[in-house]
């Protein structure tokens, strides 16, 4: 049997800091808390939802502050996997195939969800306002959203790629498109759902 030999590279990763401003507010709408423990409770009773069911009422400032990612240290923040989804994203813009990127750029964390500490986030430099917008559900019914939004704010994005993938001008310019292009958060320009607000832009201020 003819021998083969295999020469694989060591890997070869870098990583840098890069601050970005946002040029828009940055909405966030973390899944409540509340909704999910009813979730869980019907999944465990077994017991389906009744269409005639009276609401409970519901405390404003509650919906906001659980629309809020706060890490354990008390700080306001995003998930991680936001950054890295809309970079991967990002490569359809130039041409890279996102199958790769998915394993070649990695967001690092700043720190984790105080409520759901397996949930990574990146630090907001800025102050939460509680947004109130008009929305529409699946069946065309109005109702009122409450989410968290940061209308002067700035973060600290660590980034660790592959160097035999990327150089760190690449990365630069890749998380610059994603601040123009894709942008992050509730209505982003590239939202699953619609064509966005204009929300979750920024610009990359050390590149």
């Amino acid at each position: 049997m003819r021998e083969q030999n295999v020469q694989i590279k060591a890997p070869n990763f870098g990583t840098a800091v890069f601050e970005i401003k946002g040029v828009a507010p940055l909405v966030i709408h973390r899944f409540s808390a509340k909704t999910k423990a009813q979730m869980k409770q019907k999944m465990e009773t077994g017991k389906a939802a009744s269409s005639k069911k009276n609401r409970d009422p519901k405390d404003t400032n509650e919906t906001y502050n659980e629309a809020r990612y706060i890490s354990r240290d008390g700080w306001d923040g995003f998930h991680a996997g936001a950054i890295r989804n809309a970079l991967i994203s990002a490569c359809r813009l130039v041409g890279f195939k996102m199958t790769l990127a998915k394993m070649s750029v990695f967001v690092e964390a700043d720190g984790w969800d105080k409520d759901e500490p397996q949930i990574p986030l990146i630090r907001i430099y800025g102050k939460p306002v509680k947004q109130e917008d008009m929305a529409r559900v699946e069946t065309g019914q109005p109702y009122v959203t409450i989410r968290a939004a940061y209308h002067d704010w700035k973060a600290k994005i660590r980034i660790r790629w592959d160097g035999d993938q990327f150089t760190i001008a690449d990365v630069a310019n890749l998380l610059s498109r994603v601040g123009m292009q894709v942008g992050i958060g509730e209505g982003r320009p590239d939202s699953k759902n619609s064509a966005g607000m204009g929300w979750g832009l920024f610009e990359v201020v050390n590149k």
